[in-house]
């Protein structure tokens, strides 16, 4: 059984990285919108949808008890058909709230997110390292040629009508190849 690190190994402080790709991990504003304007073709490639478990590391953000089933949308964020970013946004099982945005197949999620919803509020985004010992570890290797031993992070809680969201944002090597 793989060993789930608690909601501390997340830091408000992000990793320290090469300049550009820290400059995209702190992007305070849509992900999304960042990539799409690094001058290639940008796309979302949806992964997994549908119902899935909560990890150790959501429980106290989404208010379920370990093992809880929930919803969640796996996607790959692509530069030129190369997966740059692999997320993974996760709610609970019912909730009318986040339902219907996450059902928008290969439309990114940052279109809502940050296109002036009145209702939606961002928390402060949370840093760290992906290792093997995080079950988001193999999403990441699936989707990255250069099988990286740690990869970047970021998360952040949205909340709408007062029930949660989280999204969490895994960045590939190969996105630097597109930075400026």
């Amino acid at each position: 059984m793989r060993a789930m690190l608690p909601d501390t190994a997340w830091a408000a402080t992000p990793p320290s990285l090469p300049p550009a790709l820290s400059s995209c991990l702190t992007e305070p504003g849509s992900l999304t919108e960042r990539l799409m304007h690094c001058g290639h073709a940008f796309a979302v490639r949806v992964l997994a949808q549908g119902d899935d478990r909560v990890h150790a590391d959501e429980v106290e953000l989404l208010g379920l008890p370990a093992g809880a089933a929930l919803y969640a949308r796996h996607v790959a964020l692509t530069l030129d058909d190369t997966p740059v970013v692999v997320a993974r946004s996760v709610t609970r099982l019912a909730c009318p709230a986040w339902h219907p945005i996450l059902q928008r197949g290969s439309r990114s999620l940052g279109f809502t997110l940050f296109g002036g919803h009145a209702g939606i509020v961002r928390e402060p985004l949370a840093y760290r390292e992906i290792d093997a010992s995080h079950p988001l570890f193999a999403l990441a290797q699936a989707h990255d040629p250069a099988s990286a031993n740690l990869y970047p992070a970021r998360r952040s809680r949205f909340l709408l009508a007062n029930t949660p969201l989280i999204v969490c944002e895994l960045f590939l090597p190969a996105l630097e190849r597109f930075l400026p």
